[in-house]
Formats: structure tokens, sequence, C-alpha cells
């Protein structure tokens, strides 16, 4: 079976001038007389076809790791739909380029057996292409919070940004890039929880309190009794009993009980809560921030 040419029929499609099938292309393009790739289209600028052996990875990327499974499908998709999205890359010597983003795509087109891959070329300082190359993976999705947290800090340490000036840069309000770089002063053992997904960016949110002992009895609770994150930050602000007092009586919310309270807030906002005595019994409590506060809860209980 003839080898798939190297742009595969879903970059090629979008880089044709007509409706007809990409011409093929040898796996190793000719490159110009000045010694470039083959420039192969424009989109948003120039895109050039790059042998796979001139490209190398990213020191700078905060993915340490790839999920092998995920890898082998991105595989098989390049291999019957080819490469949608370009690479971005940058020369570092002659004939050899870095990826600025794309690694994963990278890795999977050498999986499906690519010999060269589309790419924009950039040109940027050093400081330039550290902060898109983290900005870029920042802004993904299947990044852990721990890796998010390391790229953040990153980015404020070797660019120096301010807070409130790389939230401004990534569109993220000031109090979250805090709370994210809060995460890297947890022990170890609850980063790694972060890390491996037992427990989320919310818990994890909630953990970050000055009393270690205690951060570390919640941790515990967290994962022996699956607790929410509600019921996380509930038991966190709580704090251990003080001695010669009575252990709090205070009760959890049960799954049923826990659906109620979201239901509750999703009517009437984030300052209504349901509240369990254990035993059946509970109250359900709405505050107010002001006047056109208590009006509108009014309005929505037809009072």
């Amino acid at each position: 079976m003839a080898k798939k040419e190297a742009l595969g029929r879903g970059l090629g499609a979008l880089l044709s001038n007509s409706g007809e099938a990409p011409r093929k292309r040898p796996a190793f393009p000719p490159k110009s007389e000045a010694g470039e790739p083959e420039v192969v289209g424009n989109m948003a600028g120039s895109i050039a076809l790059i042998p796979i052996a001139d490209i190398e990875a990213n020191p700078d990327q905060p993915r340490r790791e790839f999920d092998p499974d995920r890898l082998n499908e991105l595989a098989d998709s390049i291999r019957e739909l080819g490469i949608i999205q370009p690479l971005t890359v940058h020369k570092v010597r002659a004939n050899k380029y870095q990826i600025i983003s794309g690694e994963r795509r990278f890795r999977a087109s050498q999986l499906a057996g690519l010999n060269a891959v589309p790419a924009y070329i950039r040109e940027a300082d050093d400081q330039t292409l550290l902060e898109m190359a983290l900005v870029e993976n920042i802004q993904r999705e299947d990044l852990h919070a721990i890796e998010v947290a390391m790229s953040l800090q990153r980015l404020i340490q070797e660019c120096q940004l301010t807070h409130e000036k790389l939230g401004e840069r990534i569109g993220k309000p000031r109090a979250t890039i805090t709370h994210y770089i809060g995460l890297l002063n947890l022990p170890e053992v609850i980063q790694l929880a972060v890390a491996s997904k037992e427990i989320s960016f919310g818990h994890a949110k909630a953990l970050n309190i000055p009393d270690k002992a205690w951060q570390l009895e919640v941790f515990r609770r967290i994962l022996a009794d699956k607790l929410s994150v509600r019921q996380t930050e509930a038991l966190a602000k709580e704090g251990p009993a003080q001695p010669g007092t009575r252990p709090s009586k205070k009760a959890l919310l049960s799954f049923d009980e826990q659906k109620v309270d979201a239901d509750l807030q999703k009517r009437f906002g984030k300052l209504a809560t349901l509240k369990s005595k254990g035993n059946g019994a509970g109250k359900i409590e709405i505050s107010y921030r002001n006047a056109d506060d208590l009006d509108r809860i009014l309005q929505l209980m037809d009072l």
C-alpha cells in the first residue's frame, strides 16, 4: 500500500486552491535555494512542510506525561485524515527547528509514520518563545492543576510578571492565578494526588490552610469519605476541635442533600445553602447582600 502524503487529506484539502485532491508530495519535500523548507500554503501566515527529523521537542514543555492511548488515537486520526492544525516552531540552527506548540501532534505524527509535518515558523527572542510555549500549554484543558501552577510560576519568575499582569495575558482573574500558585505550597503527597486526579483543583484550593496537621487530616477525610468540594471547604474552615471542647456534631450532607443544595444555589445563588443535622432534620438558609438581592429572592419565591 502506498504511503499517504505527509500533509494528510485534512490540511492538504484546506490548502488546496480547488476542490481537487491535493497533489502528492515527496516524504521529504524539496527545499528552496536558500535552504528553507518548502512553503505549502498560507493560513494566517506561511506554512512550511518540515521533515520530522529536523524537529526537536521543546525543553520548556510543561506537560511531562503523554497518555499513550490518546496518542495512539490521535495517530490513527492523522493516518486517516492528516494533520488539520499545523505545529508552531522556531528555527534554532541550520535545518533544525524546535516546537513552540503542538508536541502532542508531533509525537502522534511520528507514531503515524509521517516523514514531514506542516508548521508555522515563528521568529522571537528567548523570553517571547518561553511565554508562547507556556501560555499555549496553560490554555489546554488536559493539563492537571500542578502542571498549570508550575507553568504560571515560571512565567511569573522568568518573564517578571505580576499575578494581575499574568491574568490579563491568559484571560484569567488574578485570584485564579494566586490559587494555582498556592498549590505549590501544599505538601508533596497532596500535590501528587492533584497530579493523579485523585482530588480536584477545588479540593486542593480548599486545603491551602495554615494548620498543616489539620490540612493532612482533611486530605485523609477527602479520600476516605469521598468529600465534595463544598464539604471539604466547610471541614477545612471548621478546624480541629480545641482541647476541652466537644467535637463538632455538624453532619456532612448525603448525596441527595448535596443535590438539593446544588439546586438551591442554582435557583437562589451561592448564598443559599442546606444544612443537615444528620438525623433527617436540617434547615435551609438563604442569605442576601442588600435590598435588591432580597427583592430578587422574594420574586423567585413568588412572595
